[in-house]
């Protein structure tokens, strides 16, 4: 099969000739992939960020299509069945799972005792994403091994489209969660710093929770027009002063609630502490650089949430913690529980609630694959949402 692997830092490829996977276990299934995406976490391991990658790795946890065989023991799918496969794998039956933390599954992650080591304890397994998480090959393929399928998959009724449901695996339960974690209330100022696709996802989902009014912070045009089309107000943290444009919409009092749908890859405009991270990056003194974190921790409301959908890989430098205690932050954060979410926003999708195909920007074939990667990372060509059809 075809399929794009990981050969080092910004070396993707399409490689032919990728061995078919096949059962493993009384409980998976083969899906013949028919989407998948380049997610923003995916460019954390094109940049070389993330340890744990071994040449070859198949990348990509974003990913639908058909059921082609299923395990003797899995009794929730049946060969045709179309599925949205969730990124995180989940076993369903441990006590993280029966508490619905699906992310922080017990038993899914087959890397655990090297997952201990680096965490205190080990997280869920994750599709295409390091073998700290398992070393499960991706989605962007064209055939996908689903271990635990019995569990994760979510079947997908008639009549609707892969670029309607394709993101339930990820960024839409992502930006959802990220939104909920906030525990909105109707007078909530969200200030949402990122206009990618799980920024534009978390807008989307606080304005739905009831906020007063949600801000989005970015500096690409395109993103956030985007944003703004979803009923926010936009800063240009080029262009001004996240800080005192805050201060204005808030009287002064700072957003109740932030969303940092950014992560370890964090841009500012002439910013000290950005070339500190960069300075400690390039000598590996640091491994994430936190600006946004930062910046959050210092705008927030005393007695505000701040909510971290964004990816962290390691280690980060000068926190303002002493900040974040004295006035009395709570930090919210993780993988998403997928599957904590995806009934609800199905329900939504087929109400007309929210209609996720808008943040698609370009759809290409499986071999145009690794030139988006690039194209995606650089937000170049209007790029804020990569489709592949396998």
């Amino acid at each position: 099969m075809r399929a794009l692997r990981w050969h080092g830092k910004h070396d993707i490829r399409c490689d032919n000739h990728v061995p078919d996977p096949s059962i493993e276990d009384p409980r998976d299934a083969i899906i013949k992939v028919s989407s998948c995406a380049i997610c923003g976490s995916d460019l954390h391991l094109y940049d070389g960020f993330m340890p744990g990658m071994q040449h070859g790795d198949i990348m990509g946890h974003e990913f639908m299509g058909e059921v082609m065989e299923v395990g003797s023991a899995n009794k929730k799918l049946k060969v045709g069945d179309r599925v949205v496969v969730p990124f995180t794998i989940v076993c369903g039956e441990c006590d993280q799972c029966r508490r619905g933390n699906f992310s922080v599954c017990e038993r899914t992650n087959r890397n655990k005792d090297m997952a201990d080591k680096v965490f205190g304890h080990t997280t869920a397994g994750l599709f295409g994403y390091t073998h700290l998480t398992g070393g499960y090959a991706g989605g962007q393929a064209e055939y996908v091994r689903v271990p635990y399928a019995d569990v994760g998959p979510v079947v997908i009724p008639d009549g609707m489209t892969d670029e309607q449901v394709l993101f339930l695996g990820d960024i839409l339960p992502t930006g959802w969660q990220a939104a909920a974690q906030c525990d909105i209330q109707p007078t909530d100022t969200v200030a949402v710093w990122g206009a990618g696709p799980v920024g534009q996802f978390a807008i989307r989902s606080a304005i739905m929770m009831g906020a007063e009014q949600v801000v989005c912070i970015d500096n690409v045009p395109e993103r956030l027009s985007m944003a703004r089309a979803g009923g926010a107000i936009t800063i240009n943290f080029d262009e001004e002063s996240v800080l005192e444009r805050l201060g204005e919409l808030t009287r002064g009092k700072g957003p109740e609630k932030c969303i940092d749908s950014v992560g370890m890859e964090a841009h500012a405009a002439r910013s000290i502490d950005s070339m500190y991270d960069r300075a400690k990056q390039a000598l590996m003194l640091e491994s994430d650089r936190p600006h946004v974190l930062r910046e959050m921790i210092y705008v927030c409301r005393p007695a505000g949430i701040i909510s971290i959908p964004g990816v962290y890989g390691g280690l980060i430098d000068k926190i303002p913690f002493g900040a974040a205690m004295n006035k009395g932050l709570t930090f919210r954060m993780g993988q998403t529980h997928v599957n904590r979410w995806t009934d609800d926003l199905l329900k939504r999708i087929q109400e007309g609630q929210i209609d996720p195909t808008f943040v698609i920007t370009h759809s290409v074939s499986l071999e145009q694959g690794p030139e988006m990667y690039k194209t995606f990372r650089d937000k170049h060509d209007g790029c804020i949402k990569v489709v592949l059809k396998p």
